[in-house]
């Protein structure tokens, strides 16, 4: 499962649970499939309002992101004022509530606006706040007595170390001494946490940063066990992280794959080549060599693709067989200046006609192409190891 409704949350259903559970802890769920191409359409939209209102803006996923609006505070009015101007125009626009959390640093806004959520129960969904306010003198008061998970970067390595040492809180996690949680957590870790338990954040804002990586990543509707039906999709990922980088001017050296099996295990395999690429047929040559040295009898749920290590694409140093001419009756190689007009010329049909409009034969079925449509990604190795927070204002 991607998502559970506060409804289905009253009964223990959450994010990334299996379908098979749910519908065991509420056999009357409905479960809807999900519309990725959609999602991002209405979050680059949404975006869209936040940027004017301010234009430091820092998603952080589809559907967060973190607002400085110290500048426009002339222009729209107070933290709490723009806050419910943001609601509003939500709501009007794309028919959708939000809640937002005001505060002086990122993480508080983060926690605030997850106060202001409503909440599930069996008798039915409570409504939130919609914008939770942390004023400057009570910043402690609002944040120590909130469970010390709540801080991001406390994971469950991180939190048996911390109970060790008797915290429970945020709150006892201010109290000991930073020596203390540096030598349990090591010095970065400890001295990070041990300041925002403390309310110490100096990060701003950063809007449009650069991506890390282009990717894209499918869950099926049923397990796949055969290579080829997997390499079939590999093409598919390969095709859309490509046509990806070269819309965002960048090509990458390091081609990584990730794969969940039916019981969730998920593993990651990369690669790093010679020169960067922003090539569907080279990156599908990577990745299909990561992914034929991985047994998928278990079952598949879940395959992505990412390129990571970008740089620009208008500067990388072309090799002796980008410039060789291939053999009147030989095919275009990858990387050869025949194979790179020939997919800008696939960008430039699919930009007129549409995504479907053209692509590999080996997609094209009795409903034409199986394009991968889904938004851009950014995944790897900062996925699971928690998000560090700038400064903002209102947020989430």
């Amino acid at each position: 499962m991607a998502a559970a409704s506060y409804e289905a949350r009253a009964y223990g259903i959450h994010s990334a649970m299996p379908s098979v559970r749910a519908k065991r802890l509420c056999p009357h769920a409905v479960f809807l499939a999900g519309d990725h191409a959609h999602y991002g359409e209405v979050s680059a939209r949404v975006m869209d309002l936040f940027r004017a209102m301010t234009p430091l803006v820092e998603p952080i996923s589809l559907d967060e992101a973190f607002l400085d609006v110290s500048g426009a505070r002339r222009l729209h009015g107070t933290g709490p004022e723009i806050a419910a101007a943001l609601r509003a125009s939500v709501l009007e626009s794309e028919g959708l509530h939000c809640t937002v959390g005001v505060a002086r640093v990122k993480f508080l806004a983060k926690l605030a606006s997850q106060a202001a959520k409503p909440r599930a129960s069996r008798q039915g969904t409570r409504p939130g706040r919609g914008v939770v306010v942390v004023d400057p003198e009570r910043e402690l008061a609002f944040l120590h007595p909130l469970p010390v998970q709540a801080l991001w970067g406390v994971g469950p390595a991180t939190l048996t170390r911390l109970e060790r040492l008797g915290v429970r809180t945020i709150g006892d996690l201010a109290t000991l001494p930073e020596a203390t949680v540096v030598g349990a957590l090591g010095a970065s870790s400890g001295r990070h946490l041990h300041a925002l338990a403390n309310a110490i954040d100096d990060r701003v804002v950063q809007p449009d940063q650069a991506p890390k990586s282009i990717g894209h990543e499918e869950t099926f509707a049923r397990d796949h066990h055969r290579p080829e039906s997997l390499r079939l999709e590999l093409l598919r990922l390969s095709d859309a992280v490509a046509t990806r980088l070269r819309a965002a001017g960048v090509a990458g050296r390091t081609v990584t794959i990730k794969v969940r099996f039916g019981d969730f295990t998920t593993i990651t395999r990369s690669a790093t080549i010679a020169g960067a690429t922003d090539s569907a047929r080279e990156v599908g040559r990577v990745a299909r060599t990561l992914l034929d040295a991985v047994d998928p009898a278990p079952g598949v749920r879940l395959l992505g693709l990412s390129v990571s290590g970008l740089d620009d694409g208008a500067v990388r140093q072309l090799s002796f067989d980008d410039l060789a001419a291939p053999e009147d009756d030989g095919p275009v190689r990858a990387g050869t200046a025949e194979w790179t007009a020939a997919e800008a010329a696939v960008d430039a049909i699919r930009a007129r006609f549409g995504a479907r409009s053209v692509g590999p034969a080996s997609l094209a079925g009795p409903d034409g192409l199986r394009i991968a449509r889904r938004g851009q990604q950014q995944w790897g190795p900062d996925e699971a190891g928690g998000r560090a927070e700038p400064r903002p204002r209102p947020g989430g």
